[in-house]
């Protein structure tokens, strides 16, 4: 009934658009049905990483073993966000032990880097590309971090397909050949770049065939030699090597030395559903915040699109952010108080301090004690996986060492260099980090398992994703597909403050009485494109005893089952 009253709703809402033609089923901005299957289903955001997915998963592979087979898909053909010079982080839902698990496998500093070199060169804030930004890669050992628990199949069988298409060749989809161009126009002077990602000179366009011979071998190399021929073995001497040349400081030692970590997940209870996140120096707490002081308010009565809604959410965002931007960090350099900011206590304080009628300019944190992939597998035996992976800045830092197929990322970029920071720059520390899994349980048991690529938007869109569910009854498709908002311009672990309020950015969809009333509110409005993420999920309907998936229309991504 929600659904329906939703989409009547919509219809009659002044200057509202269906962006998704006529549809005769489901709101008028869902871009497609949901999929539906019984057996396994995966979610990716290029459709030959989920093909590759499901064929693992045909060959008794279990729902990880389908998901390091599609990230390693991904590196190859979306390697605009992804690839085995990135970090990963991952929830898993175990069928037999009931229970989920979390591993962050983000890479640290360079131990011979400190902060006095960037000092030393007048610098007030780590830089974007070259060198200096590029941190340890921790993808590859999450894999096999993940495989050593959850996998079944061996690795040569799930890293073949992606050595198949590496050789051969693959066509080029849309929204990658775009992003493809951008990132060669900023980054595509660093030396080896051209060698693997400018094919005759130039930048692939939509449909072109594109090959990587060198991340074929690189694949198979860690195939047949495990963990340690990426870390340990020649793989780590070249990029050690290069970066040498290169001016940078990552090194042989720095690699060998690198070790992944399982985490507790923790979680916040919205409305009768426990959304779960992986603790810092993550960035997924944010997502818990906000839902806790939108708890309180009556959501699903304000209604979808409305200043009132949109106001009040925007206000719990920067909330959140001004405690992200003071106490995210690596827990392992710091005490952080993560039961203390995702309590309901600490949430009924920070609701106060929302206007309902006024934006904020600023706010200060509270007082406690104490450009990616995302994909998501889940099979036959009921386990589920939730997995993102990126190199930060798109195709990362630029750094391509050579013959090896892929690029190193720039998460270093993510530290600050303000002394006394939790997230100040040290050697051997993960930086603040922007990627998220998340996963959803009720009453005990798996219910979702989602994601929203975007950055520092990631905690926003997570938010807004479950009040779309839960509070305004859409569907999964319509969930992700709905018209988001995003609010930039808050406070940052990387030292930025919040001084103006920010911005408010809104997609085509919201009406324009909302962005009139939001203006009147105080909320300056942007117009931007791009930044509204990417979605995958899939949820599981106990009662029906199926698996339904989603993939949105602002990336080339697909869900399917069998």
């Amino acid at each position: 009934m929600k659904s329906v009253c939703l989409i009547l709703f919509l219809l009659c809402l002044p200057g509202f658009q269906a962006l998704a033609y006529d549809r005769i089923t489901g709101a008028p901005f869902a871009t497609r049905s949901e999929v539906i299957a019984t057996q396994g289903m995966a979610a990716t955001s290029q459709p030959l990483a989920t093909q590759v997915a499901l064929d693992i998963l045909k060959q008794g592979g279990t729902a990880t073993d389908a998901a390091i087979a599609a990230n390693a898909m991904l590196g190859l053909v979306e390697p605009t966000g992804s690839g085995i010079g990135g970090d990963l982080f991952a929830l898993v839902w175990d069928a037999e032990t009931k229970q989920l698990y979390g591993l962050n496998a983000s890479g640290r500093s360079p131990r011979s880097l400190t902060a006095d070199v960037f000092k030393q060169q007048g610098m007030t804030k780590i830089p974007s590309f070259g060198p200096l930004p590029v941190s340890v890669p921790g993808a590859v050992d999450g894999w096999f971090e993940l495989h050593e628990k959850f996998g079944r199949l061996p690795m040569t069988t799930l890293l073949s397909p992606a050595i198949e298409y590496a050789r051969k060749g693959f066509p080029v989809s849309e929204v990658v050949a775009y992003y493809w161009q951008m990132n060669a126009e900023r980054i595509g002077h660093y030396q080896g770049f051209a060698d693997i990602f400018l094919p005759s000179g130039k930048v692939p366009k939509k449909g072109d065939i594109f090959k990587n011979l060198g991340l074929a071998a690189t694949y198979e190399k860690i195939a047949t030699g495990g963990r340690d021929a990426f870390y340990k073995g020649d793989i780590a001497r070249v990029i050690g090597a290069y970066m040498k040349e290169q001016g940078g400081y990552l090194s042989y030692d720095d690699l060998a030395a690198h070790t992944s970590e399982w985490v507790t997940p923790v979680a916040a209870n919205y409305r009768g559903y426990d959304i779960w996140e992986l603790p810092p120096n993550g960035q997924g707490i944010a997502a818990l915040q906000i839902l806790n002081i939108l708890e309180q308010y009556d959501i699903e009565g304000m209604g979808f699109g409305s200043a009132d809604y949109i106001h009040t959410f925007v206000e719990a965002k920067k909330l959140a952010f001004e405690d992200r931007a003071r106490y995210y960090a690596d827990p392992a350099f710091n005490t952080l108080p993560v039961n203390g900011l995702i309590s309901k206590d600490y949430a009924q304080q920070r609701r106060q301090l929302i206007d309902p009628k006024k934006a904020a300019k600023r706010y200060d944190a509270g007082v406690i004690d104490g450009d990616t992939v995302y994909l998501t597998v889940a099979d036959s035996e009921g386990n589920m996986v939730s997995l993102i992976q990126s190199n930060y800045r798109g195709m990362g830092s630029g750094m391509t060492p050579p013959e090896l197929g892929f690029i190193l990322q720039n998460r270093g970029e993510l530290f600050t260099l303000e002394p006394g920071h939790n997230n100040e720059y040290k050697p051997a520390k993960r930086p603040f980090h922007t990627i998220i899994p998340a996963m959803v349980t009720r009453n005990g048991k798996p219910w979702l398992s989602f994601g929203v690529m975007g950055g520092a938007t990631q905690p926003q869109m997570h938010a807004q994703i479950i009040v779309n569910l839960i509070d305004f009854g859409m569907n999964l498709q319509e969930a992700g597909d709905a018209p988001r908002f995003i609010h930039t311009g808050s406070s940052s672990p990387t030292g930025a403050l919040m001084k103006d309020g920010g911005s408010v950015s809104l997609e085509s969809g919201i009406p324009r009485t909302s962005i009139r009333e939001l203006q009147e509110r105080g909320h300056r409005i942007e117009d931007k494109l791009g930044i509204y993420g990417g979605y995958q999920a899939i949820l599981y309907d106990a009662d029906k005893q199926i698996y339904i998936g989603a993939s949105e229309s602002r990336k080339d991504g697909q869900a399917a089952g069998y």
